[in-house]
């Protein structure tokens, strides 16, 4: 096989391991920043749980999706890639975007129809070129996968990738040094929740890993019930940074959250409305799938009490 078709490969035949996250974290750390962890004095004394935000939309390009992409793609520039491919709902392709820029390489994302159209121009402002006919993520995902083989780059998907899972895991890494009782992770495709699920179970094992999804985009709640992925319908939601499901061939995601979390909860769009707003009002100006733990610690604070909980804010509101 040649250098080129080496680069091409994509890495999801095999689960990662610890020791794949310790190794991101020389990629990520010249990419993404520090985790930023702040006290919410006001959600402490109103649940009485004692609350922590991870401050994860305030990484570069607005989301910890940096993260998974910068462990990503700077191992395939390390294996001679000059180019990536990629699908998204928006924060994963803009991530991808760039680092793909500081690396020198080329991008395109294709996104589904659905995405805003102030994602759309900041992919295009990232330096990606962008394919928006896709029906849903799940077909956006397909389209950039046929298209990366077709053109011999490398496929970057959101989530089930194990270089992508292992960066998301550095998250996790920093976390475990607050011996948290309990960490509420956004869950979707289960990348973000993989990841750090995996890095707290080795660093912090006492830690209580929960994943966050909305009711109306429940993949990993009802595919961990089946006991292997299930399709779910593509319906509307306030926090479409959840939406789409795990997808047919789904090699990492699914079996690494069914090891590593407690328990999925799903939260309803009214809680989501009222979680980002307040996370607003207290000068956190996430999108609402980063209040998914916090409307999740609002509706049932009794599932929590005198515990110690990291709640991850995962990504900024569309500013452009």
């Amino acid at each position: 096989m040649t250098a080129h078709g080496d680069a091409a490969r994509t890495i999801t035949t095999a689960l990662p391991t610890v020791a794949d996250v310790e190794a991101a974290v020389a990629r990520v750390s010249t990419v993404a920043d520090p985790v930023t962890v702040r006290p919410s004095h006001v959600l402490s004394d109103r649940l009485g749980i004692t609350v922590d935000l991870v401050c994860e939309y305030r990484q570069p390009g607005g989301s910890f999706k940096i993260r998974g992409a910068a462990n990503a793609v700077l191992a395939a520039a390390e294996r001679g890639a000059t180019g990536v491919t990629t699908a998204s709902t928006g924060n994963h392709a803009r991530a991808v975007a760039t680092v793909a820029a500081r690396a020198g390489l080329r991008v395109r994302a294709f996104v589904a129809s659905s995405v805003s159209a102030s994602r759309v121009r900041a992919l295009t402002e990232a330096g990606a070129h962008v394919d928006a006919s896709a029906a849903d993520q799940t077909a956006a995902i397909g389209a950039a996968a046929s298209a990366a083989a077709r053109d011999g780059e490398v496929f970057v998907p959101p989530f089930d990738h194990l270089e992508v899972v292992a960066g998301q895991g550095t998250l996790g890494l920093e976390l475990a040094a607050g011996h948290y009782d309990a960490v509420l992770v956004p869950v979707s495709g289960g990348g973000l929740a993989a990841g750090v699920g995996l890095a707290l179970r080795a660093a912090s094992p006492r830690t209580r890993v929960v994943g966050v999804s909305a009711e109306r985009a429940p993949a990993m709640a009802r595919s961990l019930a089946a006991g292997h992925p299930v399709p779910v319908p593509e319906i509307d939601t306030v926090a479409t940074s959840l939406m789409g499901d795990l997808g047919p061939d789904n090699a990492v995601t699914f079996a690494v959250c069914r090891e590593v979390l407690e328990r999925v909860e799903l939260v309803g769009e009214e809680d989501l409305v009222a979680a980002t707003a307040e996370l607003h009002g207290l000068g956190h100006p996430v999108e609402p799938a980063a209040a998914a733990g916090p409307a999740l610690l609002a509706g049932r604070p009794e599932a929590f009490g005198g515990m110690r909980v990291a709640v991850l804010l995962t990504g900024r509101a569309d500013t452009s």
